[in-house]
């Protein structure tokens, strides 16, 4: 079994703006620069098989390139934070793509935790107990002008991410390419 996700890759320029705005948290931990990216679904573990009938179904996703931007941070966990991200401007094309490949997931067979798709970029991950939420909370209000962007979205990845001590490394197992 391999623990995957689709995501949409960052351009480098973006990257390491949010690097640096990363830089700027009051947080112990940070996302690597070469890990950073929009996570489109999270699918989970997977077999060899269920990948075979997800590259098919991913192949068939016809949406259009279409533009994205961050505009400012928030976080998951209001009262107890548990990570600081990049929120992305509305764009209804990234929510139709999220729905098309969470779509061809499960045609694929694949079972998809059902959750709304709130597109973000995660900048930092901790434990609610390793931060000092009003600080925190200043930093974020302080960078509340922070933007990246904007960039085409012209594909996909879906990714292999490999657990162990220190982040995860993710390892690119198939690409796929916008089209209309």
């Amino acid at each position: 079994m391999m623990r995957v996700f689709l995501a949409i890759p960052l351009p480098e320029t973006v990257r390491d703006q949010l690097s640096i705005v990363a830089q700027m948290l009051p947080v112990p931990r940070r996302v690597p620069p070469e890990n950073l990216h929009l996570t489109l679904t999270f699918l989970g573990d997977a077999s060899a098989r269920d990948l075979e009938a997800l590259h098919s179904a991913l192949e068939g996703v016809q949406v259009p390139s279409f533009p994205i931007a961050l505009r400012g941070l928030d976080v998951f966990g209001r009262d107890k934070p548990k990570s600081v991200h990049a929120t992305i401007a509305p764009q209804p094309a990234l929510t139709r793509l999220a729905g098309k490949v969470e779509t061809a997931a499960r045609r694929a067979g694949i079972e998809v935790a059902a959750r709304k798709f709130v597109p973000h970029v995660t900048l930092a991950r901790f434990r609610p107990a390793e931060v000092d939420v009003p600080r925190l909370e200043r930093a974020i209000i302080d960078l509340a002008g922070v933007s990246a962007g904007p960039f085409d979205v012209t594909g996909f990845t879906l990714y292999q991410s490999h657990l162990g001590d220190g982040p995860p490394v993710y390892e690119v197992l198939a690409e796929y390419e916008l089209r209309s």
